[in-house]
C-alpha cells in the first residue's frame, strides 16, 4: 500500500501545530545570535511522525519555503538503536533530506525541540570549566551539560547516556556545540529559549578601529573586499580574538566552512604577490585577517561561510582573556571534515543556490551587533 504525501500527513494532522513550528522557526532562524545560515533544526511529535528540519534548509525561510518534512519516528529509533545513520528512506514521501540532528530530536522524549548554535551559549560551551560557570546561571532550571560528540548517533546516544531516567530535563547545553531546549508545545519551548538567553549572556569586548589604509593596500592587487558587518575586524585588530582563533577549532562549523586554521597575515605581506601568499585562486580562503588590521572577504565567499565567520567573531568578542578553552582534536576535527559532504557540507550547496540572503543577513547582523564598540 502507497504511503500517502507529504502534504496528506499535515493534513491528517494538526495543520495548526506544524504552521506554530514554522513560524516559531523562522523567528529564531532570523536572529543571527541564534542561527547562522542554515545551522539549527526544531521539530515537533505529531501521531508517530517527526516533523523536523531538513538538511541544508534555513529555518529564517520557514514562512517562504518548504523546510521541514516528516520522518517515521519510531524508525528513526530503531535506527538509532541498530547504530544505522537515519536517511531519506525513512521519510515520508519528501525529497528532502532529513538533518544531521534527527536522531539526536528523536531520542529526546519532548514534543517539541529546539537546536540553536547560539553565540551566548557557545561562548560557555567552548570553555573547560564551562559545566562549573553555568551551575550557578542555570541553577533552577531542569539542564544537562552534554560533553561534545559528534553530530548524529554518537550525540543522541550521548543524550541519552546523559539525560537517564530523568526525562523531565528540558534544557541541554552542547559542549562545543550549542544548545537544545525542549517543551510541551511550541510557546512553552520558545519561552524556555529566551530564559536561558536572558542568563547565558554574555558582555560584547570593544576591539581596536581597522587600519582601512593597509586593508585598501592589499584589496587593491586582489579580488578581496571589505566586509559590510564591522565586528568581523575584531577578528584581526583585538588580540585577544587573535588568540583565541589561533589556538585552532572551537567547534564543528567552523572547520566545515572556515577551514582547520586561521588565515593570517601581516600588513607587511601585502603587494601584487599577496593572492600567491593566500594559496592562489584554486585554494584562495573565503576570508584573511591581517593582523593589527582588520579583515579581508573573498569575494566566491559563500552566505554560508559569511554568516559561519561573523558567528565567529561574536563568539570569539564575547569569550574572557584568561578562560581555558576546549578545542576540538584533530581526530574529532578529522571526522566532521570527513563527514561533511553527508552532513554539514549540505548546508554550502543551499546557501550557495541563494545568495539572496546576504544582504537580509548583513542588515540583521549590523542590528544584532550594534553593542559592538571601537577601542580609541
Amino acid at each position: 500500500m502507497k504511503k500517502p504525501a507529504q502534504s496528506d500527513y499535515l493534513r491528517a494532522r494538526d495543520e495548526k501545530e506544524v504552521g506554530m513550528l514554522r513560524e516559531l522557526s523562522a523567528r529564531v532562524g532570523a536572529n543571527p545570535l541564534l542561527v547562522q545560515a542554515s545551522n539549527g533544526n526544531t521539530s515537533i511529535k505529531l501521531d508517530g511522525a517527526l516533523w523536523i528540519k531538513a538538511s541544508g534548509r534555513w529555518m529564517a525561510r520557514a514562512m517562504e519555503e518548504e523546510t521541514h518534512m516528516a520522518v517515521d519516528l519510531a524508525e528513526a529509533r530503531e535506527c538509532i538503536e541498530n547504530g544505522i545513520e537515519i536517511g531519506p528512506r525513512i521519510a515520508r514521501e519528501s525529497k528532502l533530506k532529513p538533518s544531521i540532528e534527527t536522531a539526536m530530536h528523536a531520542v529526546l522524549r519532548h514534543r517539541v525541540v529546539i537546536h540553536v548554535h547560539s553565540i551566548n551559549t557557545i561562548t560557555w560551551a567552548i570553555r573547560l570549566d564551562g559545566p562549573e560557570q553555568l551551575r550557578e546561571r542555570l541553577k533552577g532550571l531542569r539542564w544537562e551539560w552534554i560533553p561534545y560528540a559528534a553530530s548524529g548517533i554518537p550525540l543522541a546516544r550521548a543524550i541519552e547516556k546523559a539525560v537517564g531516567e530523568e526525562q523531565e530535563t528540558d534544557v541541554l547545553v552542547l559542549g562545543n556545540h550549542g544548545l537544545v531546549v525542549c517543551g510541551a508545545n511550541c510557546e512553552k519551548a520558545e519561552r524556555l529559549l529566551w530564559e536561558v538567553e536572558r542568563r547565558l549572556a554574555t558582555t560584547v569586548r570593544s576591539f581596536p578601529k581597522p587600519d582601512t589604509e593597509v586593508l585598501a593596500a592589499l584589496a587593491r592587487y586582489s579580488r578581496w573586499k571589505f566586509p559590510d558587518v564591522e565586528t568581523l575586524h575584531a577578528l584581526g585588530t583585538d588580540g585577544i580574538s587573535l588568540k583565541i582563533v589561533k589556538g585552532g577549532v572551537l567547534y564543528p562549523c567552523q572547520a566545515m566552512f572556515l577551514g582547520q586554521s586561521m588565515p593570517l597575515l601581516t600588513a607587511t605581506a601585502g603587494g601584487p604577490k599577496f593572492s600567491e601568499r593566500m594559496g592562489g585562486e584554486k585554494r584562495m580562503p573565503p576570508f584573511v585577517a591581517i593582523e593589527k588590521s582588520g579583515v579581508l572577504l573573498h569575494e566566491r565567499m559563500s552566505s554560508a561561510e559569511r554568516a559561519t565567520l561573523i558567528g565567529l567573531a561574536q563568539v570569539t568578542q564575547r569569550t574572557e582573556e584568561y578562560a581555558q578553552l576546549r578545542y576540538l582534536n584533530w581526530e574529532e576535527v578529522a571526522q566532521v571534515l570527513s563527514e561533511g559532504v553527508g552532513g554539514y557540507k549540505d548546508m554550502t550547496e543551499e546557501a550557495n543556490a541563494d545568495g539572496a540572503a546576504t544582504g537580509k543577513l548583513s542588515e540583521e547582523c549590523n542590528v544584532a551587533c550594534d553593542g559592538n564598540e571601537y577601542v580609541s
